[in-house]
């Protein structure tokens, strides 16, 4: 009995706790499906319903919705091309100051994103790719890729080096045992680097915001809301319904991926 209460307390906190946080989810949701003239009112559901600002979005943000996706799908690519065979190298190559580069990779991590978005800036200005969607994935990719090298390289290295042996003593080179052996055993950690790479891309606003040229038309979704806030006056309604399309894939893709996410992050942490 008394197991049973300390359950139904350790619940109830959870409950509890899990409706705080997303409340403001819920509110902004709520905000949206509200007329403008009754959204100071702040009542608690939205009692002058509305679809109008749904339709604003459908009509004025497709093409920054468009940006976005491209720009997630192309660093989810990129990030995948450089870090499985980084990671792979890694953990089962010879490669000369392994501890060195471990180390640079976390401290690429802890490099501020404003920073690096000033240095863009000036490169892509040379480079004349500034306002590019090819511009955006490169940047993005330079926020995932350290993580994703060093998750890859974690997972691989707990694979058998019986497996790896055995598939050299067949004949395999190391491109063949990486693309045949290895790629499809890591599928779990392959699945946990495309979504944390894509959420990283479409969340961004330091990349998007700075390298964009004035009045640029190649902005992604988070420049999109912007539209909706001036000096003398916002569109919250359509605002927040801007931000619940934009929080759609992203919650779509992490219901879909949450078992290979909870398998690929915890892959390399147990060896045997």
């Amino acid at each position: 009995m008394e197991a049973t209460s300390r359950t139904w307390w350790k619940t109830i906190v959870g409950v509890i706790l899990t409706a705080v946080m997303l409340f403001p989810l819920y509110w902004m949701v709520n905000v949206s499906l509200t007329q403008r003239n009754a959204i100071r009112a702040g009542d608690l559901f939205p009692t002058a319903f509305t679809l109008a600002n749904y339709q604003v979005v459908l009509r004025d943000q497709l093409p920054y919705l468009g940006t976005s996706l491209l720009v997630g799908l192309g660093t989810v690519a990129l990030t995948l091309v450089i870090s499985a065979p980084a990671g792979y190298a890694i953990s089962s190559l010879f490669i000369p100051g392994r501890r060195v580069l471990n180390f640079c990779l976390i401290v690429a991590q802890m490099i501020p994103a404003v920073v690096m978005a000033l240095g863009f800036y000036t490169v892509y200005i040379k480079l004349g790719i500034l306002d590019t969607i090819p511009g955006l994935i490169l940047a993005d990719s330079t926020i995932a890729v350290p993580f994703a090298v060093m998750l890859f390289s974690a997972f691989m290295s707990g694979i058998s080096r019986d497996l790896l042996n055995a598939a050299a003593v067949d004949g395999a080179n190391t491109w063949v045992t990486f693309t045949r052996i290895v790629l499809p055993i890591s599928r779990n950690s392959a699945v946990t680097v495309a979504l944390f790479a894509f959420l990283w891309a479409w969340s961004d606003f330091i990349f998007a915001s700075t390298l964009n040229r004035e009045g640029g038309k190649l902005r992604p979704i988070t420049m999109g809301l912007y539209d909706y806030i001036g000096s003398q006056n916002q569109e919250w309604g359509a605002l927040m319904a801007t931000a619940v399309v934009a929080s759609i894939p992203t919650a779509v893709l992490l219901v879909v991926a949450q078992r290979y996410v909870a398998a690929g992050v915890t892959a390399g942490a147990v060896k045997d």
